[in-house]
């Protein structure tokens, strides 16, 4: 982005003032940016609350002038406030949240797009964003489809977010000191696709020797080879943010782990076994879930504790059941903010900057 014959941003606000106004008329301002208690009519923005929502560049329309975009800056505060005020907000469905947040965002890489910000400050603010973004669509669980988020708009939004910052750090040299992560981010996120495996085995070696990027390639090789065990293992002890990244990829896994154990131990009279080992062996949250993902699939249970593998009982119907994972997910935050997590230059004592060349 640097070099670009581009304007920088001078918008010293979450919205710009003329947006809020807008909006306002129009009442088309979100409950999350109007002012506890306001009674007015309409609603008046807040300017402390009211972020800047995603509107389609038009054909042939002038770029919007500086007063009207975000520095990098203000970006990065936006994208803060986002993580740390409306991210972990109780009194809304994690749907509305990241519907709402989904679409913040969205704008946020469109102002940065519209001026020449520095590699470096475009790339934290891309970072920042894409942290937040994957968190929220980790937190839908699911029962999304029956919210306002939209699951096939949100995962588009993750895409382009992957692209946008991988461009970014294709455009400079660097040094982008989470680049390690975010490349494993990319490659968690998008688990068993040939394609993306190619794309990260084609960065510099200084790169895959980082902790978080080598820990990537062995979760997607273990996935990749069906090693049960070792994948769940490995997944169990991902930080944060790459357990949000690899989140939609688990119920598929867990699918094809019951498959092989269907296929290795159903018998005409029927194999038990105990559902502690389902437990433990799938990175369940307990036996409940257990007996929902058999149950799913078309095994009986032997009483509460135990399931019976049934020659010819095996069965899949749509999608695998999601589950809410805690384990591989929810609990790991261990006491953090989102926002301490997002902003945080690493994540993990496993993740390792890359050594600028001398």
């Amino acid at each position: 982005m640097a070099g670009c014959e581009l304007p920088v941003g001078t918008c010293p606000d979450m919205c710009p003032a003329a947006e809020r106004a807008e909006r306002e008329k129009e009442r088309r301002l979100h409950r999350f940016e109007v002012a506890p208690g306001g009674r007015s009519d309409p609603p008046r923005a807040d300017p402390q609350r009211a972020v800047k929502e995603y509107k389609r560049p038009a054909a042939g329309k002038a770029r919007p002038p500086p007063s009207q975009l975000r520095p990098p800056s203000v970006l990065l505060a936006t994208v803060r406030y986002l993580a740390g005020e409306v991210a972990e907000r109780a009194d809304a469905s994690c749907a509305e949240v990241a519907s709402f947040v989904a679409d913040r965002l969205r704008a946020v890489r469109l102002d940065l797009a519209l001026q020449g910000a520095g590699d470096a400050e475009a790339a934290a603010v891309l970072e920042a964003a894409l942290a937040v973004l994957l968190a929220v669509v980790a937190r839908l669980g699911p029962d999304a489809a029956r919210g306002p988020a939209d699951p096939v708009l949100l995962q588009a939004q993750l895409h382009e977010s992957f692209g946008s910052l991988r461009r970014c750090y294709g455009q400079g040299a660097g040094p982008h000191p989470r680049q390690a992560a975010f490349q494993g981010l990319f490659l968690l996120y998008n688990l068993g696709s040939m394609e993306a495996l190619h794309e990260v085995l084609q960065l510099p070696n200084a790169l895959r020797s980082c902790p978080a990027l080598r820990r990537a390639l062995a979760v997607d090789s273990a996935f990749r080879e069906g090693n049960t065990a070792r994948l769940f293992r490995l997944l169990r002890i991902l930080p944060y943010l790459q357990s949000c990244a690899v989140w939609c990829h688990v119920g598929r896994a867990r699918r094809g782990a019951l498959a092989r154990l269907a296929r290795a131990l159903s018998t005409p009279k029927g194999q038990t076994l105990p559902l502690g080992f389902m437990v433990h062996l799938l990175a369940l949250d307990g036996p409940e879930e257990a007996r929902d993902l058999c149950q799913a699939h078309g095994l009986p249970l032997d009483g509460q504790e135990r399931v019976v593998f049934l020659r010819g009982r095996y069965t899949e119907e749509g999608l695998p059941p999601a589950g809410t994972c805690k384990v591989l997910v929810g609990n790991k935050l261990g006491g953090r903010t989102l926002e301490e997590v997002v902003m945080a230059e690493e994540e993990d004592e496993g993740v390792d900057r890359p050594k600028s060349p001398a």
